[in-house]
């Protein structure tokens, strides 16, 4: 036996394991309020993600090698460093030489864009400050994107049922076939009882909720499950979509 079936068995053999399961969910509602993702950075910049999304997302970079990675959703810009670093590595290695990370937000601060703009990585990242639902937003994307063979895309902004619908009727449709289109914070709809303080979205409004309305009508995207019986830990379950058609 292979050491890649060996990982298939272990991972298939985890995900029914109840009591690995239990901890792994009791750990997210724990980690949650304490704001156990804010401790991370990526090469400098605070990347606001739970370790083992960042393993995944370097596994799906390296297996899928896209020329294009399109993120809504800026903040420090920890995700666009990653990626473009990722993207590099990818090109050192033989990949797509002129890759490019594509970043959008309704409200790039200034000192997040100069740190961004002075990071080694900056080769590789474009920003669009708008928001990324707006009609004008989606057609400059659109625009960014003609010509890329092979896209990846990230959504992470604004995280009720509404707006990632939204999102996902505007970009998800850019995922080339084979690749992936990643809902993150999915988890919220998990977390019953935690407290979200002003933020409007919470169980039954979230990124869940949006993807499985979505995928109601669009059957050439499917829930990549193996992703979260890997993870266990993770703010994307049924957030790794996969392009199948």
């Amino acid at each position: 036996m292979s050491f890649d079936d060996e990982v298939r068995q272990r991972i298939e053999a985890n995900a029914k394991d109840r009591a690995l399961c239990e901890a792994a969910s009791k750990f997210m509602h724990a980690s949650t309020q304490p704001k156990y993702s804010y401790n991370f950075a990526w090469m400098g910049r605070p990347l606001i993600q739970y370790p083992q999304d960042i393993v995944a997302m370097h596994e799906i970079l390296w297996r899928t090698q896209p020329d294009l990675v399109i993120e809504t959703g800026i903040a420090h810009g920890g995700s666009l460093i990653f990626s473009a670093s990722m993207l590099e590595l990818n090109a050192i290695c033989g990949g797509p030489a002129n890759a490019r990370v594509l970043g959008i937000d309704i409200d790039i601060r200034a000192h997040n864009r100069a740190a961004i703009e002075a990071h080694p990585m900056a080769r590789r990242i474009h920003m669009m400050q708008g928001s990324s639902i707006a009609a004008e937003t989606i057609a400059a994307v659109r625009q960014f994107a003609a010509g890329s063979r092979n896209i990846l895309v990230c959504l992470d902004s604004n995280h009720t049922h509404d707006h990632v619908l939204a999102e996902l009727e505007a970009y998800a449709p850019l995922t080339s076939v084979g690749n992936y289109c990643v809902v993150f914070d999915t988890v919220v709809e998990d977390l019953a009882g935690q407290k979200w303080a002003d933020r409007p979205w919470g169980p039954g409004n979230n990124p869940k909720t949006a993807v499985w309305k979505y995928l109601e009508t669009h059957p050439e995207f499917q829930i990549d499950k193996s992703v979260h019986q890997k993870l266990l830990i993770s703010v994307a379950p049924d957030g790794y979509l996969l392009r199948v058609k």
